[in-house]
């Protein structure tokens, strides 16, 4: 007689072939090494005895039988996460959670004042942020509504654009106190530049005063955005932040926007099916409005 695998040991096998390690994922499931070992172990024996990893120096390595396990093991962590977020949001339509995405920088300098004005409006609602500079994917329903700076192209979301956001450069009021401000984009040789390690995708193809955007071109290095933005306040340097953050604090002065400043539209999206559902569609028109009146505060200085 063949027996199903249980759905646990699916979710580990994604854990190890995310993580690469049985350790790694063991911890990430709070379980232990040993019953990360076995869940495997059991899902290969359930599936016919098929290898799913080979060991190497660098950790597990899947193999073919895995990657191909690997989209419907998805598929099912997938509906496993709606029927427990489906579960928790209780009887009543304005009850239970939302989960929503956001880009760091957002999440963290722009949604808390516009969450915490939705939770005054629906105290029923529980509500998780989820953090990422990468897109989740809403047809997987990793989250009920996201906040993008990149417009969706599946056709079975539904998307509002809610205007763009700028960005320019910026210093501390402390900074320019010691430091004369450049005048020039050939001056910022001259100062300690704020930026990244490893160059991130939407700045590869960027360029300043005709010139590609290095590693070597800054001097304060950080690839999280957070922390970039706490050397910009700390005034260690300029950097480059959205002109609507930089408004709020007054002590973060705009430099040299004529010669330089990056925008990204930006959309509210979610899933059509979720259109349906209130506490969604609620904070689907919530977050339209709100994310709208920061956008159209949020461009650059008019000269």
């Amino acid at each position: 007689m063949t027996v199903e695998p249980a759905w646990d040991y699916y979710r580990t096998f994604l854990a190890v072939l995310r993580h690469g390690s049985l350790s790694a994922a063991a911890r990430d499931l709070h379980l232990t090494q040993p019953t990360v070992g076995r869940h495997v172990g059991a899902l290969e024996v359930a599936l016919g005895g098929k290898a799913l990893f080979t060991r190497s120096q660098s950790g597990l390595v899947p193999t073919r039988a895995a990657l191909e396990l690997q989209p419907h093991a998805e598929a099912m962590a997938a509906a496993a996460a709606v029927l427990v977020r489906e579960g928790s949001r209780g009887a009543t339509a304005m009850r239970g959670a939302v989960r929503l995405s956001a880009s760091e920088m957002i999440g963290i300098e722009v949604l808390p004042p516009i969450l915490r004005a939705f939770g005054q409006s629906h105290p029923g609602v529980a509500l998780e942020l989820s953090l990422s500079n990468e897109n989740v994917d809403l047809l997987k329903r990793d989250a009920d509504v996201a906040v993008r700076m990149v417009e969706p192209s599946q056709k079975a979301l539904f998307a509002r654009r809610v205007g763009r956001v700028w960005l320019g450069f910026h210093a501390h009021r402390q900074y320019l106190d010691r430091h004369p401000g450049p005048a020039r984009l050939e001056d910022l040789q001259h100062h300690v530049v704020i930026g990244f390690d490893k160059v991130p995708a939407y700045a590869r193809k960027l360029r300043v005063g005709g010139q590609p955007i290095t590693r070597d071109a800054f001097a304060f290095r950080c690839d999280n955005d957070a922390g970039q933005l706490a050397a910009l306040r700390a005034g260690i340097g300029i950097g480059v932040c959205q002109f609507g953050i930089a408004r709020r604090s007054g002590d973060l002065v705009p430099l040299l926007t004529r010669e330089f400043t990056l925008s990204f539209d930006t959309w509210v999206v979610m899933h059509e099916d979720q259109k349906k559902v209130e506490r969604v569609r609620a904070m689907f028109d919530h977050l339209v409005v709100a994310m709208t009146d920061y956008c159209a505060t949020a461009g650059p200085p008019r000269s």
